[in-house]
């Protein structure tokens, strides 16, 4: 490119950016419309929620929040429906609360079912993708309890005949292909072809590749030019373009509907990381095409290079697992690793038991995964002196060491309330998961410390406002930080809890894991050859990527089912559903179908550690500095936001940094007067921009 075609492409450029911005501004006021239409339609008497969501677009959760008097007569006045069909029921707890120890207390035809989403799916870190709803007053949703009575201890046993047990078979590997759909550059082992891939449809891409590689593939990763958005400006939201592109017609193919041990079926719909399952008619050939934006992201790296990664990645985990396999997703190799670290002998040599569905379901409710929260005036300046990005290195991987294990224990408020001071402090320095009532001191002015529902299917808040009383469920790590942080103790009483043994069943995965990690990043550090190095680094985030869905796999959330149903017939749309996108002839959906039978679902362990990685974030011990870190060791107004592992703040610090996981990182710095963001998208610019600038400065980024 020479400097006149650099002018006129900048020029073009902006020609776009302006076009986006008024297409933004008449899609803004189309959602004002809408939902004034709908606060016009809830004046109807016989109105229906269910009624109004297919024709609105939305879910029901998003009508009712615009009109409350829609939500179904069998929940509270003030609680938005949830479209998960497994949560328990709630229940008031008939005990009074526990109060801590004084000192620590201060203060048509059926709709065709067209994909299913995989079980596996992470929740932990991708990027939000779904469109801002309107802003509603705040309702929050009420939490489930554990019912009173027999009922309730039921809930405390093992789900019979399900257990984790280690594997007595060896994956197989499947032949993989990289793609980058921009250029047309394939990578096949050792091997470069270009190809013509047409419209970049799924059927141009098998069709290609399949040509080129008669003896066929079984995977197919696109590195770059993201195929399923190529509609992007004919659909409202980027679901939508990824589901037409996923259910386009593939002659020759059809979705495949998973085989032997991979239950893995069905096409899984996501904006940025979708994956589109395929097998030929005659049933004799199977092919995924997935984004490699799963395991980590690409910067303008080749198909090579990002080979390379793989097969870097492939021999790092061979020295701790001798028959490791890389499949599909991060997730699934994570949790396929684990299996093979359960122990053949000793204390769990029969393996892992699964709770019973009614505590799955409860955890799945109640234990919230990475902190995501944005600060905005006038609780922090409207101008920024600057803003500093720390991001903790490998984060989870610092909170595995210890796991609940056994059978659990139900503990209520006058269980609790009838131990000593020590057996109180003991159990909740122990794995337990805690219904408390909460109370912010009178003299608080910094960040909330504990979650507290918010609208919205898993939303979560954090009150910080002084006087403030909510009830909640919480995890050990975040009610000691509230009892015992260095600013005013929080009044936490206990209504209710579940108590485990402490074990340490993740404790060999992530030390191998830990280790791997090690290895790829010197060798990202010290590899001469500048392509090896960026492989190796590539390969490191793919092994975070591993811990970190691999945990988020252990949640195993209720199993969501995608579906189409045409637009003339919306009524049959089913009313537990959710409106995912629409076009002028069908509405696809999704909707819950509960709990599988999956002998690695241990939502207990995941619940352990996003807690204590949430606790982290506010405050955390560096035992050889003789120091802390975290959000509540700066100054009150500094904080501008969380999201999941990081942190924002309008000054830096000088927290220990030793290459450790866990270790609070400097990633990014952006010196201003900066204009405070209100929006995640200003904070994500400001977070880019604060990046680059830390780089070019020579930082630790």
């Amino acid at each position: 490119m020479d400097a006149q075609s650099y002018s006129t492409a900048l020029a073009d450029l902006r020609t776009v950016r302006d076009q986006i911005k008024k297409t933004r501004a008449v899609l803004a006021k189309q959602e004002v419309d809408r939902d004034k239409l709908i606060i016009r339609l809830a004046s109807y008497e016989k109105a229906k929620a269910e009624r109004i969501a297919p024709a609105a677009g939305l879910g029901v959760a998003d009508v009712v929040a615009l009109a409350p008097r829609l939500a179904p007569d069998s929940l509270a006045a003030n609680d938005i429906p949830q479209p998960s069909v497994t949560e328990p029921p709630a229940a008031q707890a008939s005990t009074a609360p526990a109060p801590l120890p004084p000192q620590q207390a201060a203060t048509a035809a059926p709709a065709m079912t067209t994909a299913s989403a995989r079980p596996d799916a992470p929740d932990a870190s991708a990027e939000p993708t779904a469109k801002e709803t309107p802003t509603a007053p705040y309702n929050p949703r009420e939490l489930p309890s554990i019912p009173e009575g027999s009922s309730g201890d039921a809930w405390f046993t093992h789900t019979a005949g399900l257990a984790s047990t280690r594997p007595n078979f060896t994956q197989q590997a499947r032949s993989t292909v990289f793609l980058d759909t921009a250029t047309g550059v394939l990578v096949h082992r050792d091997q470069t072809h270009h190809l013509d891939l047409a419209d970049r449809s799924a059927a141009a891409i098998l069709t290609a590749v399949f040509h080129t590689i008669p003896d066929g593939v079984e995977r197919i990763y696109i590195t770059a030019g993201d195929p399923w958005h190529r509609d992007a400006d004919r659909h409202p939201y980027l679901r939508d373009a990824v589901a037409a592109w996923l259910n386009a017609p593939v002659p020759g193919w059809r979705t495949d509907t998973g085989r032997g041990r991979d239950r893995m079926a069905g096409h899984f719909i996501h904006a940025r990381n979708p994956v589109g399952r395929y097998q030929r008619d005659n049933g004799e050939q199977h092919a995924e095409i997935r984004s490699v934006g799963e395991w980590f992201d690409v910067d303008g790296d080749d198909p090579a290079t990002v080979r390379d990664a793989f097969v870097l990645l492939w021999q790092a985990l061979r020295r701790h697992w001798n028959d490791a396999v890389l499949m599909g997703s991060p997730s699934q190799t994570g949790r396929d690793l684990w299996t093979r670290t359960i122990p053949t002998r000793g204390q769990h040599a029969e393996g892992f038991p699964v709770l019973s569905e009614d505590l799955r379901g409860l955890l799945h409710a109640t234990a919230g995964q990475g902190r995501n929260e944005l600060l905005t005036p006038p609780r922090v300046p409207e101008q920024l002196p600057q803003l500093v990005e720390y991001d903790r290195t490998f984060a989870y991987a610092k909170h595995t060491w210890k796991s609940p294990v056994g059978s659990p224990r139900r503990i209520t408020a006058a269980t609790f309330a009838a131990w000593s001071e020590k057996e109180q402090m003991r159990a909740l320095y122990g794995c337990g998961h805690w219904q408390v009532k909460v109370t912010v001191p009178d003299t608080w002015n910094h960040v909330g410390l504990l979650p507290a529902p918010a609208p919205g299917d898993r939303a979560w808040h954090y009150p910080a406002q002084p006087g403030t009383t909510f009830t909640t469920w919480a995890g050990g790590p975040e009610i000691h930080t509230a009892l015992t942080n260095p600013l005013t103790p929080w009044k936490v009483e206990i209504l209710d809890g579940i108590l485990w043994d402490d074990g340490k069943p993740l404790d060999d995965w992530a030390r191998k894991l830990k280790d791997t990690w090690t290895n790829l990043s010197a060798q990202a550090h010290f590899q001469g050859n500048p392509q090896q190095a960026r492989a190796a680094h590539l390969a490191s985030r793919a092994v975070r990527s591993i811990l970190l869905y691999g945990i988020g796999s252990f949640a195993q959330r209720p199993r969501m089912v995608t579906g189409t149903t045409p637009r003339a017939m919306e009524r049959d749309v089913p009313p537990e559903a959710e409106i995912i996108g629409f076009d002028d002839e069908l509405i696809t959906w999704q909707k819950p179908t509960g709990f599988t039978r999956d002998p690695n679902a241990h939502p207990e362990w995941s619940a352990a550690i996003w807690s204590a990685a949430r606790a982290a974030l506010l405050t955390q011990r560096h035992r050889d500095d003789d120091t802390y870190a975290g959000a509540l060791h700066t100054p009150a107004g500094t904080v501008i936001a969380f999201r999941t592992d990081a942190l924002y703040l309008t000054q830096p610090h000088n927290w220990p940094h030793h290459h450790q996981p866990g270790d609070y990182l400097r990633k990014g710095h952006l010196t201003g007067p900066l204009t405070a963001p209100t929006t995640e998208e200003e904070l994500l610019t400001l977070r880019d921009a604060g990046r680059t600038a830390l780089t070019r400065d020579g930082g630790q980024a």
